[in-house]
């Protein structure tokens, strides 16, 4: 068994468990014509994180690791907490990038820790080039949003 394999995939799980949080408040939260594509995109995000997070228990759990209960969380993702004001969309598109580097980093930190496990590093591959995608998508609404 790999701990420190284990130790960063549980790291990603619980990244991917917030993110849902921070997306399903902020698609929630944010209000206004200027919102809707984002609300719109966050919450179908919600669906795809959680399928990461459930992929990554699944994968801890086959290579002998433990998936940990909600007394293990610990929130980490400041970037991505409600504002004052609703209708800051900008400041939800920056913190769903920050989010999605942290997710690319983190994941590019798994796959160089794979060695001789090509199962782990194969599902971790695949996570990373969806949160590439994400944060794609993420870049393109914040360029759109500060050059109008």
């Amino acid at each position: 068994m790999n701990e420190v394999l284990i130790k960063e995939m549980t790291k990603s799980y619980w990244m991917e468990i917030e993110t849902t949080m921070s997306y399903i408040a902020a698609s929630t939260n944010l209000v206004g014509i200027q919102a809707e594509p984002i609300k719109q995109s966050l919450a179908a995000d919600v669906l795809e994180e959680i399928q990461h997070a459930q992929i990554l228990a699944k994968r801890i759990h086959i290579i002998g690791g433990v998936i940990p209960g909600s007394m293990s969380f610990s929130a980490t993702q400041s970037t991505m907490q409600p504002t004052e004001e609703s209708t800051d969309v900008v400041a939800v598109i920056k913190g769903v990038i920050d989010t999605e580097v942290a997710s690319i980093t983190q994941y590019k930190k798994i796959i160089k820790l794979c060695g001789d496990d090509p199962v782990t590093e194969d599902i971790c591959v695949t996570l990373l080039a969806d949160e590439e995608e994400h944060l794609r998508s993420f870049q393109g609404y914040l360029y759109e949003f500060e050059n109008r």
